[in-house]
């Protein structure tokens, strides 16, 4: 009994409940509704005056283009005058000195015409002096050459006569001196086998005809061959070094010997490209080796020839 006494005390107060809520549902859309109401009138105002205040912006802003396209309009035709006027002096300019330079060009022609001319009989003259000058230049080139040449023949006749006398002269001094050296070295040869044996021997006259000797056949390497008296010196002076080698003495042929730094003789070096790449050849005998019973007394002085 008690529950369903609760029961229907609890499905009262649910229906009163609902009732209450349905009637504050009911108020909350009425009010909703009229603030809806409202807010459209207001819109509705709002746009009004917004297509108002557009219609006024519409109307300024034609006014306002039409000045400006008026104004643009007005600079144009000044600015179209300015063009037409510029147009015209410049016309007016291109005229003038269309004229100035047809009158320059006609001077011109002129001038030069007259110069052409000038050049044409300077031109003639120049040639004209030109070839007299260059007949004139080749004439004293041609004697002036003819000359020299005359000139250089004499000359060079005269030093080849002259180095044929002093060679002649040298060759009769020579054959002389020569000559002396043999005599006295045959009057030392019989003092000496005169002499005692035990006494000690002097070499000073043999080293010297040698030295003399040898200077001599040197000196005769670089003369003429057809010179008058060569062929009598050049044996004579042989002759005594073989009388020398007769005595005792010994004086090795050097000319045309390999030479080494080892060797036993004063070097003077010469570059010679003439010979063999890497050889080292006596080319000259400034004082010969002599030995005396197999022993040398006096060392060879040379000129050695060599290519790197």
């Amino acid at each position: 009994m008690k529950k369903i006494l609760l029961i229907s005390l609890f499905l009262g107060a649910i229906n009163l409940f609902a009732q209450q809520h349905d009637s504050t549902l009911v108020q909350s859309l009425e009010s909703l509704h009229t603030k809806v109401n409202q807010q459209q009138n207001d819109i509705q105002k709002l746009y009004s005056e917004l297509n108002k205040e557009y219609r006024t912006y519409r109307i300024v802003k034609e006014d306002l283009n039409k000045k400006i396209i008026d104004k643009q309009e007005e600079v144009i035709d000044s600015l179209n005058s300015l063009i037409d006027n510029s147009n015209q002096k410049l016309t007016a300019i291109n005229n003038q000195l269309e004229t100035k330079i047809k009158e320059t060009g006609q001077k011109a022609e002129s001038q030069i015409a007259q110069l052409d001319s000038s050049v044409e009989k300077n031109r003639l003259y120049w040639i004209i002096a030109t070839l007299v000058t260059l007949i004139l230049g080749g004439l004293v080139y041609w004697l002036l050459g003819k000359r020299i040449k005359l000139s250089k023949t004499d000359v060079e006749t005269q030093i080849r006569n002259t180095k044929a006398s002093l060679e002649e002269e040298s060759i009769t001094i020579n054959t002389k001196l020569i000559e002396v050296l043999d005599k006295q070295l045959k009057l030392q040869e019989l003092k000496q086998a005169e002499s005692p044996k035990d006494e000690e021997k002097d070499h000073s006259l043999v080293l010297k005809v040698a030295d003399e000797a040898t200077k001599i056949l040197m000196s005769l390497d670089v003369m003429d061959k057809n010179i008058k008296g060569y062929k009598f010196l050049k044996k004579y002076a042989s002759t005594i070094l073989n009388n020398v080698n007769a005595y005792g003495y010994e004086i090795p042929p050097l000319i045309g010997q390999n030479y080494n730094s080892g060797m036993n003789m004063v070097a003077t070096m010469e570059f010679d490209d003439s010979i063999e790449e890497g050889k080292q050849i006596i080319k000259r005998i400034i004082k010969p080796q002599i030995n005396y019973n197999g022993k040398m007394i006096q060392a060879a002085k040379v000129i050695v020839a060599f290519n790197e």
